[in-house]
């Protein structure tokens, strides 16, 4: 070690004293985090992995950094040890020893020696293209510190993504393994049905997941921007994530194909039962045509179209389905069955409706007849006979057979008209009777 001057004043001893103090308590935090990192469970997992990727190349780095940290810390523990051992010569240092110890303690006193690969990735040494250099042990701290940082933050990462994903994505296997049991008991197989598919995806992309979290972890790491705490950052569960979205996806479906294996019996005898009303109403729809166009005539009546056979086929089928356990295949076909039934129903009500039509509009106008005469009756105006004539006619017209309704609205309107106007005159008393001064003002 050459000695070309103290870097500024010397030192006294109190100075010495305190200096050194200080360099001994940073001497014991650095050894103890450089065995704690030593120790560190991350660290020694990175050593017996098979890595590949962004891991691989920064663990050679993480590893000559460590091995040059090793070699600053021994450097740094000789020059500490020649200053305590200059400092216990004398109890009451000479000028001599002050100098020295001025010059070990403040100036660039300890030079590091080692090989490229050892320096290859030191913050303090590249781009030097040196093999050696000296430092002041202030400076030599500092730069322990940024390759201790350095490295730590590394070996926590790759620590965080090893402690979180692989056990999730285990978890997670053995539930997708559970699910592809169940699948296969109710015919959810691949090729089959597409939840099938799915599972089998979900297994390829889970094991493929793992085998990259293994051995590359650090393409898993997401660091915390502007974070200057070592492993400051989280595991990237994306993937992890997509995958139990889809697993969960895949469950309902399979719950939803155990739930048709529960109750498929109940849900085929309610198919059955709202296909039967359908053709019991189409039934009733065809004989009322019947009835229609032999008592309404001059009207259009509606034709009623038979029960459509392809939804007989396909109850038949789910029934098949049903007998033989596919219950994927059941699943979808009843939930389109079911909404065609109850749109057959409700198809087969509509044309019952339209047939009937002519017979309510006939109901209408005989109940609008006999209302009328009532209310004429109530008025005294019963037995006036130009009313029983309007009367009469459309009475024939509307209990004829065939009706036709046109006419019969026309000399139900023409009653009405008659019975409104003989209600609206005023009444002319007999004569030898007493005045009728009902109605005057």
């Amino acid at each position: 070690m050459g000695v070309t001057g103290a870097p500024g004043p010397v030192m006294d001893r109190d100075e010495v004293d305190r200096a050194l103090a200080r360099l001994g308590a940073e001497h014991e935090a650095i050894e103890t985090s450089l065995l704690a990192l030593q120790d560190h469970a991350g660290r020694r997992l990175l050593e017996g992995a098979r890595l590949t990727g962004v891991t691989e190349r920064r663990w050679g780095a993480a590893e000559a950094q460590i091995t040059l940290l090793w070699a600053y810390f021994d450097a740094y523990t000789d020059a500490l040890r020649a200053a305590r051992e200059i400092r216990s010569r004398r109890r009451w240092s000479s000028r001599e020893d002050l100098v020295e110890l001025t010059e070990l303690l403040r100036g660039e006193s300890v030079t590091v020696a080692g090989s490229a690969t050892a320096t290859v990735n030191a913050p303090a040494l590249v781009g030097t293209g040196k093999l050696s250099q000296s430092f002041s042990l202030a400076a030599l701290v500092d730069t322990m510190n940024e390759l201790y940082a350095s490295s730590l933050d590394m070996v926590v990462a790759a620590d965080a993504v090893w402690s979180a994903l692989p056990a999730r994505i285990d978890l997670l296997a053995a539930e997708l393994q559970r699910t592809r049991q169940l699948a296969h008991s109710v015919g959810v197989r691949p090729g089959e049905h597409p939840a099938g598919d799915d599972l089998e995806r979900i297994t390829a992309t889970l094991t493929r997941l793992r085998e990259e979290v293994v051995s590359d972890p650090l393409a898993y790491w997401v660091p915390t921007q502007g974070s200057s705490a070592p492993g400051g950052g989280r595991p990237d569960t994306t993937v992890y994530d997509r995958e139990a979205r889809a697993l969960e996806e895949v469950r309902r479906e399979i719950d939803a194909v155990l739930t048709v294996r529960q109750d498929a019996e109940q849900r085929l005898v309610r198919l059955r039962d709202v296909l039967s009303r359908a053709d019991r109403t189409l039934a009733e729809a065809r004989t009322a045509r019947g009835e229609v166009l032999a008592k309404i005539a001059a009207t259009e009546v509606p034709v009623v179209s038979g029960p459509p056979t392809v939804l007989q086929e396909q109850l038949a089928t789910a029934a098949e389905y049903r007998r033989h356990a596919q219950w994927h295949r059941l699943s979808p076909l009843l939930e389109s069955l079911e909404q065609k039934a109850e749109d057959e129903l409700l198809r087969a009500r509509e044309s019952l409706t339209a047939v009937t039509a002519p017979l309510a509009v006939r109901a209408e106008l005989r109940g609008r007849l006999d209302a009328y005469k009532a209310k004429v009756a109530r008025h005294g105006l019963a037995e006036d006979p130009f009313l029983i004539e309007r009367y009469d006619a459309a009475r024939r017209m509307l209990w004829s057979a065939p009706c036709d309704l046109r006419v019969a609205e026309q000399a139900v309107l023409r009653y009405q008209r008659a019975a409104a106007e003989l209600l609206a005159a005023p009444r002319v008393p007999e004569q030898g009777g007493p005045e009728d001064h009902r109605g005057e003002r």
